[in-house]
């Protein structure tokens, strides 16, 4: 039975919170075990071998780069995304109910993983979607070990303060259209608020502003690596203009509402007992 938020207390500490404000990001290692895990990852082949508009590959066509609205054709993924784990969090720091805005799975192939190029997530949800305020964050879940060799996040601590910055539309540089910013936008920002790039065990989670500055390099290691990207809005702030893919921005903004938080545990048991 799904459990409404009143079922969970504070998730967050008053560092964090500072932190966030601060910097721009949260990055909790070990929130998911590594069971849990492992049953997403046992779900991830079924889903990168589905032949559908979701699920954009890379340039050689064969490697996927992300795998859009998992949630909607995948039930362990969609556990996922009411996760009292993630979803509670992310109310505190929004203040209030949230919808989904965007799930994707973005793989990194090993040797064959492309690049993501220095972007803010709400410079596009602003541009595209109409989306009115950046009342929205990112929560990330490592379902593989990020190591410095397999193509790890890199965010530019404290450029979420800048608001929206300048941008333009790369459509050559990899499979996937953005929003970038320049090299001199970036060195400035770096200047100014270093560099990190949190590397941990699988079921870490890592959530950031939707104005923080973010990239992640090409995977040229022999380690593939899969993190969960939840793009979380709050119910207010819903986009207003409806030009892309349902499944790239979400038009149902329904509150989310939290599974049990053994959730992924009992489903990973029913498929076993069910093979």
């Amino acid at each position: 039975m799904p459990l409404g938020m009143k079922e969970y207390g504070n998730m967050l500490t008053k560092d964090q919170l500072q932190q966030f404000d601060e910097l721009g990001y949260i990055f909790l290692p070990n929130t998911f075990s590594r069971a849990e895990m492992n049953v997403l990852g046992h779900e991830l082949p079924g889903v990168f071998a589905q032949r559908r508009p979701e699920v954009w590959r890379e340039k050689n066509d064969e490697s996927v780069r992300t795998a859009f609205a998992a949630h909607h054709y995948n039930e362990a993924f969609r556990l996922l995304a009411h996760h009292p784990r993630m979803i509670q969090p992310t109310m505190e720091l929004l203040d209030g109910p949230v919808y989904i805005h965007q799930f994707k799975v973005n793989a990194k192939a090993a040797f064959d993983g492309d690049v993501w190029q220095w972007h803010q997530d709400y410079g596009t949800w602003a541009r595209d979607d109409l989306m009115p305020e950046p009342r929205a964050m990112n929560i990330a879940v490592f379902v593989d070990e990020v190591t410095e060799f397999n193509g790890p996040l890199m965010l530019i601590p404290k450029s979420h303060k800048s608001g929206v910055l300048e941008a333009g539309h790369d459509l050559a540089t990899t499979s996937y259209p953005l929003w970038t910013l320049d090299k001199a936008t970036v060195t400035r920002l770096v200047e100014e608020g270093g560099l990190v790039a949190p590397k941990g065990p699988p079921g870490s989670l890592l959530m950031f502003h939707c104005n923080l500055v973010h990239a992640s390099p090409g995977n040229i290691s022999p380690w593939s690596r899969t993190i969960v990207y939840i793009s979380a809005c709050h119910v207010d702030n819903h986009i207003r203009r409806f030009q892309r893919e349902e499944w790239i921005a979400h038009r149902d903004f329904t509150p989310l509402e939290c599974e049990a938080d053994d959730c992924l545990i009992a489903y990973g048991q029913r498929m076993q007992s069910a093979s």
